[in-house]
């Protein structure tokens, strides 16, 4: 299966909603390794790596987020898969 990583930001009301910690255990259950922060202008970005179908899953779920988020955009940048990552964590 092809590798890929692609950088997403996602904007709304994403913040103090829990959004990275579900952002965690989707990328977890679809076997995606990256990472995921809040930034300063109120958007949140993740950096993930893996399978091409397990990444559009993720990118899926951004686009609603948890339950008390409120997304109203979705940008996805594809980059070239680099493999630096063993796991999917949590940044500042």
């Amino acid at each position: 299966m092809a590798q890929l990583r692609a950088r997403i930001l996602v904007s709304g009301v994403v913040q103090g909603v829990n959004f990275r910690a579900y952002a965690r255990q989707v990328a977890h259950h679809q076997g995606l390794c990256g990472w995921v922060r809040n930034r300063a202008d109120g958007k949140v970005e993740a950096v993930v790596e893996g399978e091409a179908s397990a990444l559009q899953g993720f990118i899926g779920w951004c686009r609603h987020g948890p339950p008390t988020a409120h997304v109203s955009d979705v940008q996805v940048t594809w980059e070239p898969y680099q493999g630096e990552f063993q796991a999917f964590v949590i940044r500042g």
